[in-house]
């Protein structure tokens, strides 16, 4: 792990949590991988205690395991919490674009149409982390636009174990088309202010986020607590 220099206005404890989720939630810390309170607390440049306090918040959210005289551990990922985290996110985000297609700001309409041009060239570049990121990033604008960004931040406190596994599945399938292609489609429905339609495309759209969930349980298996089998 790269060392760190905490951001002035950011405390200790904050910035560590802030950094250790990012990571984890990124795969860049595997499902399994054992963390150490001392050599977190020397690539951040600080003491035990924010790295202690973090490692307690992380836990909390389901994303680490800490286990008494064995140490802290990234916790594996829940095809449970996948599953629910999915359900949660398409009955919300269903209500959501309906009533996007009812009104909805000409200038966050304006920056969905600029993130799916971002979109058109990550796919040319291969670029997975930008999708992933513009992806969600398509998603929160719709939230802002209906006036319902708290619900967002809601759904982004269940959203980790979904999203470790919605991010290993686009490292492991290269072919992104028809991600953009649904985001196009659901822009579309809104600039029609075609309600059916658009709720139609955002249930077959996250509908996608666990379609390859048995697959990836099957081929990644030391990263899934694999007590739920999703076939």
């Amino acid at each position: 792990m790269r060392g760190w220099n905490p951001p002035m206005q950011e405390s200790a404890g904050n910035t560590v949590y802030n950094e250790l989720k990012k990571q984890i939630v990124n795969m860049e810390l595997a499902p399994g991988t054992t963390l150490s309170e001392k050599e977190m607390s020397i690539t951040f440049n600080v003491s035990r205690t924010p790295v202690r306090e973090s490692f307690v918040r992380l836990a909390q959210e389901g994303l680490v395991v800490v286990l008494p005289q064995r140490g802290t551990r990234v916790s594996l990922i829940d095809p449970d919490l996948v599953m629910e985290a999915q359900f949660m996110r398409e009955q919300l985000e269903r209500a959501v674009v309906g009533l996007a297609c009812k009104q909805f700001p000409e200038k966050l309409l304006e920056e969905l149409g600029n993130n799916l041009s971002l979109q058109r060239e990550s796919l040319m570049k291969h670029d997975g982390m930008a999708m992933f990121e513009l992806d969600e990033q398509f998603h929160r604008i719709l939230f802002e636009g209906v006036n319902k960004l708290g619900t967002w931040g809601v759904i982004q406190q269940m959203n980790a174990h979904l999203n470790r596994s919605r991010i290993l599945w686009m490292r492991t399938d290269p072919h992104w088309d028809h991600l953009f292609e649904q985001h196009r489609d659901i822009y579309e429905a809104i600039c029609r202010k075609d309600e059916a339609l658009a709720e139609r495309l955002m249930q077959t759209h996250l509908a996608l986020s666990i379609y390859n969930l048995g697959l990836l349980q099957e081929k990644f298996p030391d990263y899934f607590n694999n007590q739920t089998k999703i076939h």
